[in-house]
């Protein structure tokens, strides 16, 4: 996945794309922290404070943490056609690039999901540890917007969880492409959020 020097995300309100209005329930709701790791930091480190805030507003409402970490098994390269496709530009599992940034204060015992592909469900069980949990709606956090934050959404969407998309807690490589995902969450698959919405709708 290539990583830019650049890294934008929306200085928009989510206003700016919403088509449909609502809040999350924290009695069913679950943060999902996508991909926050050190071989992202270029794109991730200016969302850090949002992705902080929505962190600890989402604690503070005690709903459920979860990260994904995504790796490649080096032996497997050419098993799994993401790879294929970021042959130059892969995450390998074990090495410092893997893991996620310390400075997203990930807590002991918050769960990570391991993952080798866009998806966050795809061979990773999530689905069924979000069903034993109770949850109904995710929040989307993380990198980068386009890829695997907008298929996870995607996949939350059609296997029957209500979606809601950070604007501001997420990045990717361009203003352009990071606009074209809101967009199109806004249409089909999710309500949009940032961390004043957050904050207003989950205040405890």
């Amino acid at each position: 996945m290539s990583v830019s020097k650049t890294s934008k995300s929306s200085i928009s309100s989510y206003k700016k794309f919403e088509t449909r209005f609502r809040d999350p329930n924290p009695d069913t709701s679950v943060l999902l922290v996508i991909d926050m790791q050190n071989h992202f930091s270029a794109i991730a480190g200016p969302i850090l404070p949002s992705i902080t805030t929505t962190i600890d507003l989402c604690r503070r409402a005690s709903i459920p943490v979860i990260f994904t970490r995504h790796s490649h098994d080096p032996a497997a390269r050419s098993r799994n056609m993401l790879a294929e496709w970021w042959i130059d530009d892969l995450i390998f599992d074990g090495t410092p690039e893997a893991e996620i940034m310390p400075e997203v204060g990930r807590r002991d015992g918050e769960t990570v999901v391991g993952k080798d592909t866009y998806s966050a469900f795809r061979g990773t069980r999530l689905e069924e540890r979000l069903r034993e949990m109770g949850v109904e709606e995710v929040i989307i956090t993380g990198v980068m917007t386009n890829l695997c934050c907008e298929t996870t959404a995607r996949e939350a969407f059609v296997r029957g969880f209500r979606v809601f998309f950070s604007t501001d807690a997420t990045a990717t490589s361009s203003e352009e492409l990071h606009e074209a995902t809101l967009k199109n969450m806004a249409y089909g698959f999710a309500y949009l959020v940032d961390c004043k919405r957050l904050s207003k709708c989950l205040s405890v």
